[in-house]
C-alpha cells in the first residue's frame, strides 16, 4: 500500500495546528491557511521550501534520520506523533511494488499456555492481552466478566473499538465516552503508521468509516498517542461505578502485542467494587458449567 497519502494528511494536520506565535514566528496579515506556511516549516527544519513541499507530497522514503528529526522539532511533535512519523517514513520505503512486504496471511492467534497461566495468576483485576486493531487476545476470567458487553456477540472477536463505536452499550460502559473514542482512533492511527500492510486493520477502519460518523471524523484529525499508564472510570452493568489504574506493557515476546492489567487503589470502592465482579464472574462460569453438564 501506498503511504504518501496518510504522510501527506499526517504533516498538513501537524502544520496546521501550530501557530505563528507558537513557533516564535511573527502572525502577519493575509494567512490563506491554518497555522504555519510550508515556508516557514522548511525555515525551522533548516531545509528548503522546495524539498519539504516534496517531503509533504509523501516522499519520505530516504530522509535521514536528521532532518526527520528537524521536521519533528520544526512541528513541535510529541514523542507518539515522533514516532508516527518515523513509522511512515520506514513505511515509505516500501512503496515500490518491488519491494513492498506481502500481505501476512490471516491466521488465528492463540496464546501460549504459559501466557495464559501468567494472565490467570492475577486475580485481583482485569488482566488481557491486545494487539494494535484493538482485538481482544487472550484474557483473565475478570477481564472477561470486566468486558462482558464486548464478549457478547459469539459470532464475532471481541474488538474494543468495534464495540466503542458500534455498541451502544459503550456509551454507558464509558462514562466519558469522547476520551475513550479519542484514545481509541489514536490508538489505531499508530498501528496504521507501524504496519500500513495490515489488511485486518484496513477492513476494520474501512467499516467504522463506512458505519460510524463519530470514527470518520476523528480518523480524519491523523491524532497519534502511546497508551501505556493511567486512570479511567467505568460503569460496569453488575457492580457500578469504578476508578482503575492501568498498565499497558509491551510483549517483548510478541511484538505489536500489549498487556494491560488494571487495578483499584487499596480499599477504595471500587477494589470491593473488582471483588463482587470476579464473585459474580465465578459464579457465571459455574452456572455454565452446570447447564453444559445437564446437557451431557
Amino acid at each position: 500500500m501506498d503511504n504518501r497519502q496518510e504522510i501527506r494528511e499526517f504533516l498538513v494536520s501537524r502544520r496546521a495546528k501550530i501557530t505563528p506565535e507558537r513557533a516564535g514566528l511573527p502572525s502577519g496579515t493575509n494567512r490563506r491557511v491554518p497555522g504555519l506556511r510550508r515556508g516557514e516549516v522548511a525555515a525551522l527544519a533548516g531545509v528548503s521550501i522546495e524539498y519539504y513541499s516534496k517531503l509533504e507530497r509523501g516522499a519520505l522514503a530516504g530522509v535521514s534520520a536528521g532532518v526527520l528529526e528537524a521536521i519533528a522539532r520544526a512541528l513541535q511533535l510529541d514523542e507518539a506523533e515522533r514516532v508516527h512519523l518515523f513509522n511512515l517514513a520506514r513505511a515509505a520505503e516500501g512503496t515500490s511494488a518491488t519491494v513492498r512486504p506481502r500481505r501476512r496471511a490471516v491466521k488465528q492467534w492463540t496464546p501460549r499456555r504459559s501466557l495464559q497461566w501468567t494472565l490467570d495468576a492475577v486475580t485481583e483485576g482485569p488482566a488481557f492481552v491486545r494487539n494494535g486493531r484493538m482485538d481482544l487476545l487472550a484474557a483473565n476470567r475478570l477481564a472477561r466478566a470486566f468486558y462482558a458487553d464486548v464478549y457478547a456477540d459469539p459470532q464475532r472477536p471481541p474488538n474494543l473499538a468495534r464495540f466503542t463505536f458500534l455498541d451502544p452499550n459503550a456509551h454507558r460502559f464509558f462514562p466519558d465516552w469522547d476520551l475513550f473514542a479519542d484514545t481509541c482512533v489514536a490508538i489505531l492511527r499508530t498501528e496504521a503508521g507501524r504496519d500500513p500492510h495490515d489488511k485486518e486493520l484496513h477492513d476494520l477502519v474501512g467499516e467504522l468509516c463506512t458505519r460510524s460518523d463519530e470514527f470518520r471524523r476523528r480518523w480524519g484529525a491523523h491524532n497519534v498517542r502511546h497508551h501505556g499508564t493511567g486512570t479511567k472510570t467505568f460503569h460496569h452493568r453488575v457492580v457500578g461505578d469504578l476508578t482503575l489504574a492501568y498498565e499497558g506493557l509491551e510483549m517483548a515476546a510478541e511484538p505489536g502485542l500489549t498487556l494491560t492489567i488494571y487495578v483499584a487503589e487499596p480499599g477504595s470502592p471500587s477494589e470491593e467494587a473488582l471483588r463482587l465482579l470476579a464473585s459474580w464472574a465465578a459464579a457465571q462460569e459455574t452456572d455454565t458449567s452446570l447447564r453444559a453438564a445437564s446437557t451431557d
